[in-house]
């Protein structure tokens, strides 16, 4: 048995584990062999990587750990979508999501414990933060996720959209990513990954220079007035700031445009006005934008728009020049919907308020 001090070995991207177990006189193809097992197969004790020899395995089973959260509860939604609270070695909480659809299976991925930006519309927000997650913890959550699929499914598409702001925790995110994308990992393409931001701007080039996935802005509002309320990080850097930056970054193209997210709040972002402005917007860049929905949660001053109103606003800024998606509320039931994860809802605020999960 490991050292509860010893290394994580998830989340260790495979090109730096094969220098690690260089350093330590293994063999480094046997990084690949590691891999497999732990992603493509989803083994996670040594002692069953039958392919290395026992006194490999016994050595690697003394000299890294292979966990790195443990799955606390699973709710699963009437349609389809399921919830995981999985619980750090510190107590720390956190919750991802698995939300299936006729041709394709995404997993939501959380990068923090809370989240330090607190829009005010989302309940994570209302958490505070605790700390970042590490990169064994963001891969643990794929790992712990993927067991829970049924009936033949397979993860298809995966959103760092969970609890947190990705673009505040990149390094983690980014070898996380490798993980994701490496033919020995779980081998996904670029475009079957997002990651989204409220708007930290500094980060936007990085993270898409050493990563060509999709970026996904958080917009949520036309005017800096309105954001500054809804995305406290936009007086730091406002709409003028947020597009320049984006129309400046060579990576962004009509073959990888910019995903934009505006979450529609009855009688505040949703008029005529607003959808005029949006489309001014967004025409500035190669864009593509998701609709969604405000998903109401206790103690939110907002609540969600007509049905009624949606469709307007969505006709509003359909055929404009840019694809327009209206993603549809999915897990609500079980608290499970974009901007409503809370770790855990009482009993994790109660756990974060006594200091336990935190650093």
């Amino acid at each position: 048995m490991s050292a509860p001090d010893a290394p994580q070995i998830l989340g260790v991207p495979i090109e730096q584990l094969r220098g690690r177990l260089a350093r330590d006189g293994i063999e480094p193809y046997r990084a690949d062999q590691i891999a497999a097992w732990l992603y493509a197969r989803g083994v996670w004790e040594f002692e069953r990587m039958s392919d290395l020899s026992s006194e490999l395995r016994a050595r690697l089973a003394r000299s890294w750990r292979s966990r790195a959260l443990e799955l606390a509860s699973v709710e699963r939604s009437g349609d389809g979508t399921v919830k995981g609270l999985l619980r750090a070695t510190d107590g720390a909480r956190v919750e991802a999501v698995l939300i299936p659809e006729d041709d394709r299976t995404t997993l939501c991925l959380s990068t923090q414990v809370g989240c330090p930006l607190r829009c005010s519309f989302c309940a994570t927000g209302s958490l505070g933060f605790t700390r970042n997650l590490s990169s064994a913890e963001i891969v643990d959550q794929v790992c712990r996720m993927r067991s829970l699929l049924e009936g033949g499914r397979s993860l298809t598409n995966v959103v760092f959209m969970g609890m947190g702001e990705p673009l505040l925790n990149l390094k983690a995110v980014l070898d996380a990513i490798r993980i994701l994308m490496h033919p020995k990992g779980f081998g996904f393409a670029g475009r079957r990954i997002t990651v989204s931001s409220v708007g930290v701007v500094p980060k936007f080039g990085e993270l898409l220079e050493q990563a060509r996935v999709n970026l996904a802005v958080s917009l949520h509002a036309t005017t800096d007035a309105l954001r500054d309320e809804l995305v406290p990080i936009n007086r730091r850097f406002p709409l003028a700031v947020l597009f320049d930056t984006l129309r400046g970054l060579e990576v962004v193209t009509p073959r990888w445009p910019v995903f934009f997210e505006y979450t529609l709040i009855g009688g505040v972002n949703d008029g005529p006005e607003d959808a005029a402005r949006l489309v001014r917007l967004l025409r500035r860049l190669p864009s593509k934008l998701n609709l969604i929905p405000m998903n109401p949660h206790p103690g939110s001053p907002y609540r969600a728009p007509a049905p009624a109103q949606v469709e307007r606003f969505l006709a509003r800024v359909s055929g404009r020049g840019f694809p327009v998606t209206l993603r549809r509320s999915r897990g609500a039931d079980i608290a499970a919907a974009c901007g409503q994860l809370v770790a855990g809802g009482a009993q994790g605020r109660r756990e974060r308020r006594a200091g336990v999960g935190s650093r």
